[in-house]
């Protein structure tokens, strides 16, 4: 059974910066993309970032590039998330989320695993 902890969220006042972590027990293999997505009450889940297997492959959305930077260890089957410049705006619970099936990453249905995620709250 695969399961996927994320690790790393908190309370940080806007400008500030946080490093989230997503561990993956349950496989021995790394997966072809990993990922990273955002739910804020009320709103949709939505795409925040992801990387391919070997790291040479990543994608943003708009709204976060530039500040956050994803990246991988795939010694330890973990993937990260740094986060600068946070804004109010970035307020969610972050997501993390793995698959072997190949596919673009920018969707929710591209995943088949997923952490129960980490609450990001930042303050004005």
């Amino acid at each position: 059974q695969v399961h996927l902890v994320e690790s790393g969220g908190g309370l940080v006042q806007a400008g500030g910066s946080l490093r989230l972590s997503c561990a993956i027990a349950g496989s021995r293999f790394s997966f072809i993309r990993m990922a990273w997505f955002r739910q804020a009450p009320g709103k949709e889940r939505e795409f925040v970032a992801d990387i391919g297997r070997t790291g040479g492959s990543t994608n943003y959305a708009d709204s976060v590039k530039g500040r956050f930077t994803v990246s991988r260890d795939n010694a330890k089957i973990t993937t990260f998330l740094q986060m600068n410049s946070l804004k109010p705006d970035d307020t969610a619970v972050y997501y993390c989320a793995a698959t072997n099936r190949v596919v673009l990453g920018l969707r929710v249905d591209d995943y088949d695993y997923w952490g129960q995620g980490t609450q990001v709250a930042v303050s004005s």
